[in-house]
């Protein structure tokens, strides 16, 4: 059974970083392209960024351009999505998954990021 396992969230105060990632076992991994999605609270789940499984193209929402950067290593079949400059409409949980939506796994816990004021 494919399993996604999100890790690296935290509190952070406004302004600092954090590191996600997410292992994948129990599947293949580097033929998929991969998001990062986040549900804030009250609101609905969202890709945030995702990148492409052949050359690592990424794509970004709007609101974390600049800030947030997604990288993959397939050797190890683990996504990363490093986040500078944190605000505090970050806050939210954070997973990971396949990008393409008919082809998504079962979500994980994901992680949590809260960044205070």
């Amino acid at each position: 059974q494919v399993q996604l396992v999100e890790s690296g969230g935290g509190l952070v105060q406004a302004g600092g970083s954090l590191r996600l990632s997410c292992a994948c076992s129990g599947g293949t991994f580097s033929v998929y392209h991969m998001g990062w999605f986040r549900r804030a609270p009250g609101k609905e789940r969202e890709l945030v960024a995702a990148i492409t499984w052949t050359d690592g193209n990424a794509y970004y929402v709007d609101s974390v351009k600049g800030r947030f950067t997604i990288s993959r290593d397939n050797d190890k079949n683990t996504v990363y999505l490093q986040m500078n400059s944190l605000k505090p409409e970050d806050t939210a949980v954070y997973f990971c998954n396949r990008e393409v939506a008919r082809l998504r796994l079962a979500w994980g816990q994901g992680t949590q990021v809260t960044v205070s004021s």
